[in-house]
């Protein structure tokens, strides 16, 4: 290993980052203990380091550049290494306790996240988990949960989102709806096809529409907001399903339809409040639902 190419000042770093996530110098300061042109001080010599250019200035905001926005993800991982890392050489994880509130789509609480779950109880068995099955934002706007796994951004400025990568979904159905109905060929036949939806039915309709896949709201006779009843509606050879593969397995029954169609992706956004930053239970669980979500859906 070249030791000699490896001379970065973490808090050269750590100013830049909390500068981001704080959305201000001034904020950012604060959350340190720091004087802001101490910060300030510490932004530029990080950008002297890199001879680059972080943020621009638009009036009163400061916005990243290119530059900065290819930073920032090397430099959330570096935080969140070093904050497993602390955590570890301390045994603080075993001994976190209080209540822990994670808020997730019915779907992706019922199979995909109990693994986690029961992971994030292994290296904190004195934490209170609570797994809440919702299929919208307002859990966490309104505080009812501490993290949030969603497939939109939140806009609010006071919640933190982690990217996490695209989960892969297909077309399924099954076996018994395709012997009575018979299985598309093409994306042309799906509109001779039923359909479940769990939302939005319209939306639903745009979207496959813009992926030239015509359909119509009389696609959408059967459905449910619940994911979990739409799937079970799938399973009982009502209709053809949109659904991540890591849900279908084999002994449901079901079938992927056009095996051979790329997969339609989702974004997989975790989003927590700003006490991610000084709260040790939420940042533990916040860190290994990331490390999760990330091996197991992208």
């Amino acid at each position: 290993m070249n030791w000699n190419a490896v001379s970065f000042d973490w808090n050269q770093a750590r100013a830049f980052l909390a500068t981001v996530e704080e959305g201000s110098l001034s904020a950012a300061a604060r959350q340190l203990g720091l004087t802001q042109p101490t910060l300030g001080r510490q932004v530029s010599a990080l950008e002297t380091e890199l001879d680059v250019t972080l943020f621009e200035r638009i009036g009163k905001s400061l916005v990243l550049t290119p530059s900065g926005l290819e930073l920032l993800d090397h430099v959330r991982a570096m935080y969140d290494a070093a904050n497993r890392m602390s955590l570890t050489a301390s045994g603080q994880s075993q001994a976190i306790e209080g209540r822990i509130r994670i808020t997730a789509s019915d779907v992706m609480s019922a199979y995909i996240l109990p693994p986690a779950i029961k992971r994030l109880r292994e290296i904190t068995p004195l934490m209170d988990i609570d797994l809440i099955a919702a299929n919208d934002i307002q859990n966490l706007q309104q505080r009812e949960a501490d993290i949030a796994i969603r497939h939109v951004r939140p806009d609010q400025p006071d919640l933190i989102a982690k990217f996490i990568g695209e989960g892969k979904g297909h077309f399924y159905a099954s076996k018994s709806y395709l012997q009575k109905h018979g299985c598309p060929t093409s994306k042309a036949a799906f509109s001779d096809h039923s359909f479940i939806g769990f939302g939005d039915d319209q939306r639903m309709v745009d979207t496959l529409n813009q992926m030239d896949i015509q359909l119509a709201l009389d696609n959408f006779r059967v459905g449910s907001k619940n994911g979990l009843v739409a799937w079970e509606l799938a399973r009982s050879g009502l209709g053809i399903i949109i659904m991540s593969d890591k849900v279908s397995k084999p002994a449901d029954g079901m079938q992927r339809i056009l095996p051979d169609m790329g997969p339609l992706l989702f974004p997989i956004w975790l989003t927590a409040h700003r006490e991610l930053h000084t709260s040790r239970r939420v940042r533990v669980a916040f860190d290994l639902l990331a490390d999760f979500l990330k091996e197991e859906m992208t």
